[in-house]
């Protein structure tokens, strides 16, 4: 067994070490000191007031649905084709498990697995960034994290487009809706309703012109007065004008918009969040989106999570089954 070789504390070696072994305990004891204590704390130190807001507030909230669900006949800007939907099929042999061409169904595989062909990525309700006129812009997977919610501004414009189906808004709608709520959000959303979303199942009306428009000028005082996120509309266009004044004049400016949004008569004009979502296709000009809005829990429409905590889903009595258009769906 080895032996440790000590010295005598008069011996000048021995004395250094001595010294050597209290000043690392004095450091030793000096750093638990700091750091015991940090320890103990860290549990008590973790910043919940995150999650104290949500089961304050977005636990108890109402949700809508701001999103048509997309397929094929649906509204679909002009030169654009229709969108394709059918099982999606194999595409080798995959020996004892299914040939080449096969589709994927319950029925051989236990598994729905469905294959779209998309013309174009301007479909149904859509998040539009610059990219999409601006060869120089954002594209879709280049939007920031920081898009996820937002405060949700609704002007409403329904009555006056009953007027004139091609009723443009301007600034001083906008002013309008201020003076009634109050001065709009910075880095908000701002939505018009002009409740063309109900035409969705005429593609052929929800398409014509006229329909409803924003102006150029309403668009510049909200990015650059109000300093707003975006803003969004129920039609497929956001103006009539033959070369897109407003649109072009967003997009080239590096602003995104919404296009193709539902059901903005069941939010109220102040006070929602809007939950901002899209699919991610790299380098996209486009994008699939959902807006989900999150009104106070008195207000009378959406549903709450306790009424749809979304997990479980709920099963359905009757099994899907392919439509003529490819879509699955249940029997009606």
């Amino acid at each position: 067994m080895q032996q440790r070789l000590r010295l005598p504390s008069w011996h000048p070696a021995g004395a250094s070490i001595e010294r050597m072994r209290s000043t690392g305990l004095i450091f030793c004891s000096v750093l638990l000191g700091i750091l015991l204590p940090l320890v103990g704390r860290a549990a008590d130190q973790d910043d919940l007031s995150l999650w104290r807001m949500y089961r304050s507030t977005l636990a108890v909230a109402r949700y809508v649905d701001l999103t048509h669900a997309f397929a094929p006949g649906q509204p679909v800007g002009v030169g654009f084709g229709q969108m394709e939907v059918g099982p999606a099929r194999a595409s080798v042999t995959i020996p004892g498990v299914i040939d080449a061409g096969d589709p994927f169904t319950y029925e051989t595989l236990g598994a729905g697995i469905t294959s779209y062909r998309f013309p174009t990525d301007q479909v149904a309700t859509q998040l539009d960034p610059p990219a999409h006129m601006n060869s120089h812009g954002a594209t879709i997977s280049d939007l920031p994290p920081t898009f996820a919610v937002r405060p949700l501004v609704v002007v409403n414009l329904a009555q006056k487009v009953i007027r004139d189906p091609g009723y443009v808004a301007t600034v001083q709608d906008v002013i309008d809706w201020e003076r009634k709520h109050g001065r709009i959000p910075k880095g908000s959303v701002v939505m018009f309703r002009t409740d063309w979303s109900r035409r969705w199942s005429d593609p052929k009306r929800f398409t014509a012109r006229p329909f409803p428009g924003v102006s150029v000028e309403a668009l510049k005082f909200l990015h650059l007065q109000r300093k707003i996120l975006f803003h969004g509309h129920e039609p497929l266009d956001t103006d009539m004008t033959s070369d897109f004044v407003a649109e072009t004049w967003l997009l080239k400016h590096n602003y995104t918009q919404a296009e193709g949004v539902a059901n903005l008569d069941l939010v109220p004009e102040a006070g929602a969040l809007v939950s901002i979502g899209f699919a991610k296709p790299e380098g996209g000009t486009g994008g699939f989106a959902r807006f989900i809005a999150i009104v106070p829990k008195n207000w009378p429409n959406g549903v709450t999570i306790d009424e749809s905590p979304g997990a479980p889903l709920p099963e359905y009595e009757e099994a899907l089954k392919r439509a003529d258009d490819g879509v699955l769906r249940r029997p009606r």
